[in-house]
């Protein structure tokens, strides 16, 4: 049922969902297939014209090359200069970029539970934005606009029994709200050549929590930050707008490099709250020596780089940083390894799948905004 106001009143009417043009339709899909190809719009393409053919997805009076010329008119693409008097390739705009991390976002903040939303909160009581159900006597300098009306006038009318009614100072309750803390987070993604070996794309999946929790602090949380790193045979931090970019490369997994830029980063934060959060699905098995070059062993857990993950979660515990790790792998050699590095820092673990990545994260980021760490 459908309400609209008019100068007469109130009328109902019955309800009618929105439609989807064949663009929009086309456009969700497109969305899925561009970040899947790491931004590689003629590949993004190819792909939609492969399940076109095999789903009938458009008809003669909508195709895919009437699709292409309205995301170029409507300036979700754009010519880029190939630098060669080539004509140039088409790339995606940072229009299209704020879509796909709002896409993102739906698709991860949609799945969590009502009591998973709000404001991020700690145990302590004060001046804040959500109500705790709990009251209190009225001090100078509490918010008039927290008052509860009706229970103060309902303790006035206890207290005035048998006697004229007046409403005194001491009758006045507030609410208690809970206060808002800010939070520093670095989000780590591992992009070693394991996040797509064995026929499965975990990139994919890391990319769209990356993105959507990068949307939901911007939007919802401003005075939170996050930084985005990526780490292989090095760590590097990424910006907001390229996270749709990311590749996995021919990386071993230098664990112990992103601890180090993740707390670099951290300890030039004011805020007091901060944590790293950090996805990887393999063993740490690289670390760089002094002198530049690398220690790589790949074969089971070397001693020498797993103490060193063990030295970056003792500092960081001393810093104050907890780390979580979502593990996507479930060995159980790997799990041990996992137990011990998180003991060493008492952060905590999620040995998790892909399918429920982005809500354990988004719901684990809430948990922690609830602690005084």
């Amino acid at each position: 049922m459908k309400l609209s106001l008019n100068s007469s009143g109130l009328t109902f009417s019955i309800y009618k969902s929105h439609k989807q043009t064949p663009f929009e339709f086309l456009f969700e899909i497109f969305k899925e297939l561009i970040i899947h190809t790491s931004g590689d719009f003629d590949e993004a393409i190819e792909w939609l014209r492969k399940l076109d053919e095999e789903y009938s997805l458009t008809d003669e009076k909508y195709t895919i090359d009437d699709f292409v010329k309205d995301l170029i008119k409507d300036s979700y693409v754009h010519k880029v200069d190939s630098g060669d008097g080539k004509n140039g390739n088409l790339k995606i705009t940072p229009k299209t970029e704020k879509f796909l991390r709002e896409h993102a976002l739906k698709l991860v903040f949609g799945k969590l539970k009502k009591n998973g939303h709000g404001n991020h909160k700690t145990r302590k009581l004060g001046q804040g934005f959500e109500n705790t159900g709990e009251l209190k006597s009225y001090q100078f300098g509490d918010p008039l606009e927290k008052i509860s009306i009706t229970e103060s006038l309902v303790k006035a009318q206890i207290r005035s029994f048998n006697q004229s009614f007046k409403l005194q100072n001491e009758d006045l309750l507030i609410e208690e709200t809970i206060y808002n803390t800010q939070m520093s987070t670095v989000l780590m993604i591992d992009i070693s050549h394991s996040m797509i070996l064995y026929g499965e794309d975990r990139i994919t999946p890391a990319k769209k929590v990356a993105m959507a929790l990068s949307e939901f602090i911007t939007t919802r949380h401003s005075s939170d930050t996050l930084d985005v790193i990526v780490f292989g045979n090095d760590a590097w931090p990424v910006k907001i707008k390229d996270i749709p970019y990311l590749k996995v490369g021919p990386y071993h997994t230098n664990t112990v490099a992103g601890l180090n830029l993740a707390m670099n980063l951290l300890r030039k934060k004011r805020n007091s709250n901060k944590q790293i959060f950090m996805i990887t699905d393999g063993k740490p098995s690289c670390i760089k020596n002094p002198d530049g070059t690398y220690y790589k062993n790949s074969m089971g857990l070397d001693k020498i780089i797993v103490d060193k993950c063990y030295n970056m979660a003792h500092y960081a515990k001393k810093l104050k940083i907890p780390i979580t790790t979502f593990m996507i792998a479930q060995d159980p050699y790997l799990k041990t390894f996992v137990n011990n590095f998180t003991e060493a820092n008492d952060g905590k673990a999620f040995y998790t799948g892909l399918k429920n990545l982005g809500e354990i994260i988004f719901m684990d980021y809430d948990s922690n905004k609830r602690k005084n760490l």
